[in-house]
């Protein structure tokens, strides 16, 4: 077994990895970039090199600074995690001819079933059903536009060395196949080094799901069940789940036993997911082979009790499966929500900055990595939640990677209360300083849709086709948020009531009645009379009645404690409520299960008077062009003087390795450029202005 191995990655993935090399006492190195000298997987490690400066081309992308901290610090290993090196042959064979085990599968492998183009032949030869498509690297966007129609729209215009939903499009037409293939040729390039795009036919209502297999040196091959992983945005997986809750034992043994011919027949050795395309028919197509750890692999852990990344390293170390078919376990259900650093209001827009407050729910779970000795977690309520990050309070979400923050996974007896748990570990999720896609995640898990399990890959695509929006999180009692905010403020009106030295006749004084102000857009507030009964220190308790209907609260949790727990008309809960984190400063702002308002709760006589306030609209920002994100300006589409029509392209904004695309939203003309081409932009930065 190895003594020490490096760990070529950052971010969640790398501090993976490291905990389970600690579980087997091996020693760890980490590599970094200059933008990622305080990451958490730094700090982890037993040694730490620094790689270069912050882009991936100079720093996580160039084999020969890895090989050369490899040798430097006597690492016996290079485990590659996703992304960056983690699918490149030739760095997996520089491992390999270095004397360095590289832990994943042979060069050989990677080369055959890593690019997608040549895994189809292979799938093909194997007998595995494949979607019908042109199979080969394709010039020029004219060419493409030619190959989409010969196929029949819609198409999937993919990036051959692609991967996290980068250099991936889907074309309708002709115009969306010409600028998808140019799209897809620079992304590509810009994160993989490989321009190459191939085309096939898109399955609409398609399922994605996916096969995890294992394999060792010995011909050994097993698979470990599904993934379920269509509910997708822009082709990126958002929720992950084990098992499906669609498919059969038939249709599960018939894809895994494919799975595991592909793998074969390449001579696969360690961790692999094969993915397919599922019709509702259940009829299943080959879609491509991961062939490295996938992000989702914690569910697949869950719900086998296996630790992946062990495997990986004991497969890599020469050891022989220790499992085989038949002892593959599926218990209880396991879901993963990828809890992104992006502005689901905004578009989805990436969100950077300083994690000013970052708590997880449940500290400390993250050090449940299952091991082969039983479940994934003990206890008859199989221990509920895992998180899965590579950050933390006060540090730094870089511009210069991919958004996510963390992996948040429960697991339970079943479906429905895997998706309990979820919802409850949401709410106790404290992001801060940046935004984050958890009320977008707690809209989707309470989607009826969702809960019945009647979705496809459009699933996001088809329920918020013109964006998210608050009102996309319908709460199932929303004058609980009022009344958690009356409650919050009463218990504030208690403590400054008790303190001493108060002068007579002019102390504060508490009386039980309250006006609840929920501030809406433009001035459109709603108000509510609250009264709320005297509050109970010892308890921590009081009923609240908003309108005809009581709540009787009670909690523990201190003031100015963002996390609020505790019960509710006999009912646990978890909710945020913070003062001073939205529009006005003395607002309560109350979250719960992604349902978010800001509230003022006053007297009946300054309720009254709120009333009388007028409303002052915010200044006109039609006539400029502002930067929706922090980003890189890579280019600027347009000169002053020229006019524009709506939805022609103005500029583009590169930002955790995706170009973001600027168009006009009306008819105008070009009075000024604000900004240069290379420079960093903040959000709300103006680039244009129009006359």
């Amino acid at each position: 077994m190895f003594t020490k191995i490096l760990i070529a990655n950052r971010g969640e993935i790398a501090c993976r990895v490291i905990k389970t090399a600690q579980k087997m006492g091996i020693k760890t190195v980490a590599v970094y970039s200059e933008a990622d000298k305080d990451a958490r997987h730094v700090e982890l490690a037993d040694e730490a090199v620094l790689l270069g400066p912050a882009p991936s081309r100079e720093s996580y992308l160039v084999a020969d600074k890895i090989i050369a901290a490899a040798k430097a610090t006597g690492a016996q290993a290079v485990h590659p995690g996703y992304g960056f090196l983690s699918e490149n042959a030739t760095f997996a064979k520089r491992c390999e001819d270095e004397g360095i085990a590289f832990i994943g599968p042979r060069y050989f492998s990677i080369e055959a079933m890593g690019d997608k183009i040549a895994s189809k032949k292979l799938a093909n030869e194997a007998q595995v059903s494949t979607i019908p498509g042109y199979n080969d690297a394709i010039d020029t966007p004219e060419q493409a536009v030619e190959i989409a129609k010969g196929i029949g729209y819609p198409v999937m215009i993919k990036a051959s060395a692609g991967g996290g939903g980068k250099g991936l499009r889907v074309a309708f037409n002709d115009k969306e196949a010409f600028e998808g293939f140019s799209s897809c040729r620079n992304e590509a390039r810009n994160s993989f080094g490989d321009d190459r795009v191939f085309i096939e036919k898109y399955v609409l209502e398609p399922r994605h799901i996916e096969i995890q297999v294992l394999g060792d040196s010995f011909g050994n091959v097993i698979y470990l069940n599904e993934r379920e992983c269509s509910i997708q945005r822009r082709h990126q997986k958002v929720i992950e789940e084990a098992p499906s809750p669609f498919i059969s034992d038939a249709t599960r043994k018939a894809m895994g036993e494919q799975a595991v011919a592909l793998a074969k027949a390449v001579k696969y050795q360690s961790a692999g997911t094969v993915e397919f395309v599922v019709g509702k028919d259940q009829d299943f197509y080959f879609l491509e082979m991961n062939t490295r750890l996938q992000v989702e692999h914690p569910v697949t852990e869950c719900i086998t009790g296996l630790d992946l990344v062990e495997q990986m390293i004991r497969v890599a170390a020469g050891e022989a499966l220790s499992i085989k078919q038949e002892d593959v376990k599926r218990e209880g259900w396991a879901i993963e929500c990828r809890i992104n650093a992006e502005d689901p209001f905004r578009n989805f827009l990436p969100s950077t900055g300083r994690l000013v407050k970052y708590q997880p729910p449940a500290a400390d779970l993250e050090q449940s990595i299952p091991t082969l000795q039983g479940p994934a977690y003990a206890g008859n309520n199989f221990g509920g939640v895992r998180v899965d990050t590579g950050v933390y309070e006060g540090g730094e979400i870089p511009m210069f990677y991919d958004s996510m923050i963390a992996k948040l996974i429960v697991h339970g007896r079943d479906r429905h209360e895997a998706i309990a748990k979820m919802r409850e570990a949401l709410n106790g999720f404290l992001i801060r300083g940046i935004s984050s896609n958890i009320p977008f995640q707690a809209a989707l898990l309470a989607h009826p849709k969702f809960v019945t399990a009647e979705f496809n890959t459009g699933f996001i695509a088809e329920h918020y086709s013109k964006g998210f929006k608050a009102e996309d999180v319908p709460h199932d009692d929303p004058l609980f948020l009022v009344a958690l905010a009356a409650f919050v403020r009463r218990k504030a009106r208690e403590r400054a009531a008790g303190i001493s030295g108060q002068l007579p006749g002019h102390g504060v004084k508490n009386t039980p009645d309250f006006v609840v102000v929920v501030l809406g857009e433009e001035g459109n507030n709603v108000y509510h009379d609250v009264k709320v009964s005297s509050y109970d220190n010892s308890t921590g308790s009081a009923n609240v009645l908003v309108g005809d209907k009581t709540y009787a609260i009670r909690s523990h949790t201190k003031l100015g404690e963002a996390l609020m727990t505790g019960l509710c008309n006999g009912a646990p809960f978890s909710a945020q409520v913070e003062r001073g984190q939205g529009k006005r400063a003395l607002a309560l702002r109350v979250a719960h299960n992604g349902t978010q308002i800001e509230a003022l709760v006053l007297s009946p006589r300054a309720g009254s008077l709120m009333k009388l306030m007028p409303y002052k609209a915010p200044p006109d920002t039609s006539k400029s062009l502002l930067s929706p994100m922090p980003g890189l300006l890579v280019n600027i589409a347009v000169q002053v003087g020229q006019t524009v029509q709506a939805g022609e392209r103005l500029a583009v904004i590169e930002a955790m390795k995706m170009e973001n695309i600027l168009t006009a939203p009306q008819d105008c003309k070009v009075a000024e450029v604000l900004a240069k081409v290379g420079e960093s932009l903040t959000v709300d930065q103006p680039i244009l202005r129009f006359e």
